[in-house]
């Protein structure tokens, strides 16, 4: 199925999305790819924000820009394998028996199925600026992405 199907299809039925995933077989190039995809989505989002901050404050865009770009690309997927092997390890003693794939797979599809969030927060940053309305689609966003990598993560821990 398209990325975009199953991103629509996890909002109704996370679980089997996830197991579907899953049972792709460990296909680390697919993680990676679905990883890549999110952290993109997160430098688009950011966008907006730091164009209405540089229009504000007259900072150059383009540097914002540029460092937004290297966090968001070279630094968070790091971060990212990072929490996913600790999440593994934290859920291990509770009885996981998933995979180090499956946890990986997990944190970041979580982060993909998400990003029809992210991009309304970064829209609402944009254009509203930063107040209630973007802390509110902030909260929302941190809600569902904690349901699906809760769910996530348990689905890939149960072996």
């Amino acid at each position: 199925m398209p990325v975009t199907t199953d991103i629509v299809q996890s909002y109704r039925r996370p679980r089997k999305v996830f197991r579907r995933l899953l049972d792709g077989g460990q296909r680390e190039d697919r993680a990676i790819a679905i990883l890549a995809g999110a952290c993109l989505i997160f430098f688009v989002a950011s966008a907006p924000g730091y164009a209405r901050q540089a229009a504000l404050t007259g900072e150059d865009l383009a540097q914002l820009l540029t460092y937004s770009l290297f966090g968001t690309l070279f630094i968070m997927p790091l971060l990212f394998y990072g929490i996913a092997a600790l999440s593994h390890l934290v859920v291990k003693p509770f009885g996981g028996k998933g995979t180090w794939f499956g946890a990986r797979l997990a944190l970041f599809w979580s982060l993909l199925a998400t990003s029809p969030l992210i991009l309304l927060w970064g829209m609402t940053r944009g254009f509203i600026g930063p107040g209630f309305q973007a802390e509110l689609v902030g909260i929302i966003w941190l809600g569902v992405f904690l349901l699906f990598w809760t769910l996530n993560l348990r689905e890939a821990e149960r072996g």
